[in-house]
C-alpha cells in the first residue's frame, strides 16, 4: 500500500486530485480503461485508489457496477467518498465503497471481484501487490495494471548517478541501479502476473512524457511533490551525508534553468486473466 499516501494532509489530496490526476494520471488511466472488458453487475477493485481516479470513468463499461477503493490515505479516501456521493445520487444501482487500508492481506474474500485493477501502484513489493490482485479476482475475472515501465524517468535517475560519483557514493549508486532494474520490460511484468496465477496476460507499452519550461517548475509540480518524490525517497537508502534529493533539485535548476525540461514516462498496462 502508499505509504506516500498516507502523510497526505486534506489540503494535499485536494492538490492531488485537481493537478497531479489530469497532469499525469490520466497516462495511466485511459489506456487502462480501454482495455475494460465490459460487463454489468461488476465487483470491482481498485488498489491504491487515493481520490477514485479513474472510477467514475469505469461505469461506461460496467454499469450497475459495485466499485470498493482501498488506500492507505484518509484524507484520499474521504474525497473519493465525496466525489463518489454525487454520482450516487444519480445512480441508485451503482455502489461506491472506499475503505482506509494499510497492508496486505485486504479485507476481501478469495475470490470476491469480477474486476481488479491498481493504477500507477506505489513503488515496493510488486510481487506482494500482484499476489494479491490474483487472490481477490475471481476466476475467468479481468485483472488490470498500469505502471511506469523500464525507461522511465531515466534522466533523473542520471543526476542521482552524478550524486553517486561527486560524492563517492557506491551504495547510491547500487541503490538507483536496483530501483531502475526492478521497472518492468513487458516481457518481465509478462511473467510476473503469470508466475501470480494469471493467464491470456498482454502487456502494451504507450511512450508518454511530462514537459516543463524548465527543471525547477518539473521540481515543484505537485506532480512531483505528492507522488514521485516521495516515492522516490522511500526507495533511496537513508543516512548517506548527502541529501541526494537536494542534489538532484540543485542539478536541475543548472542544466535546464533557462531551457525546457522533458521526462519520458514509459507507460505499461496490463490485462489478464484468473485462473479457474
Amino acid at each position: 500500500m502508499s505509504a506516500a499516501g498516507q502523510g497526505l494532509t486534506q489540503e494535499q489530496a485536494a492538490v492531488f486530485e485537481t493537478f497531479v490526476v489530469p497532469g499525469y494520471l490520466t497516462l495511466f488511466g485511459e489506456p487502462l480503461l480501454e482495455q475494460l472488458v465490459p460487463a454489468r453487475d461488476a465487483r470491482v477493485l481498485h488498489l491504491d485508489c487515493r481520490t477514485g481516479y479513474p472510477d467514475r470513468a469505469l461505469l461506461v463499461r460496467l454499469p450497475n457496477a459495485h466499485v470498493f477503493g482501498v488506500d492507505a490515505s484518509e484524507h484520499a479516501i474521504g474525497l473519493a467518498r465525496t466525489k463518489a456521493s454525487t454520482v450516487s445520487r444519480d445512480n441508485a444501482d451503482v455502489v461506491f465503497d472506499y475503505r482506509v487500508a494499510t497492508s496486505y492481506p485486504l479485507a476481501f474474500p478469495d475470490g470476491a471481484f469480477s474486476h481488479t485493477i491498481a493504477l500507477h501502484p506505489s513503488p515496493g513489493d510488486r510481487g506482494g501487490l500482484l499476489r494479491e490482485l490474483a487472490r481477490l479476482t475471481a476466476p475467468r475475472g479481468q485483472s488490470l495494471l498500469a505502471l511506469p515501465m523500464r525507461g522511465s524517468f531515466a534522466p533523473v535517475f542520471d543526476l542521482l548517478r552524478e550524486c553517486a560519483l561527486k560524492f563517492d557514493l557506491t551504495v547510491l549508486e547500487a541503490a538507483v541501479d536496483a530501483i531502475e532494474r526492478a521497472r518492468p520490460t513487458d516481457d518481465m511484468l509478462a511473467h510476473e502476473l503469470t508466475s501470480a496465477g494469471f493467464r491470456r496476460v498482454t502487456v502494451e507499452v504507450h511512450q508518454r512524457s511530462l514537459r516543463y519550461p524548465s527543471g525547477r517548475a518539473w521540481f515543484e509540480d505537485p506532480i512531483v511533490r505528492l507522488l514521485l518524490r516521495p516515492a522516490l525517497a522511500s526507495l533511496l537508502p537513508a543516512d548517506l551525508g548527502v541529501d541526494p534529493v537536494a542534489h538532484l533539485r540543485d542539478a536541475i535548476d543548472k542544466y535546464w534553468s533557462d531551457g525546457s525540461f522533458e521526462l519520458p514516462v514509459q507507460v505499461g498496462v496490463a490485462s489478464c486473466r484468473r485462473n479457474s
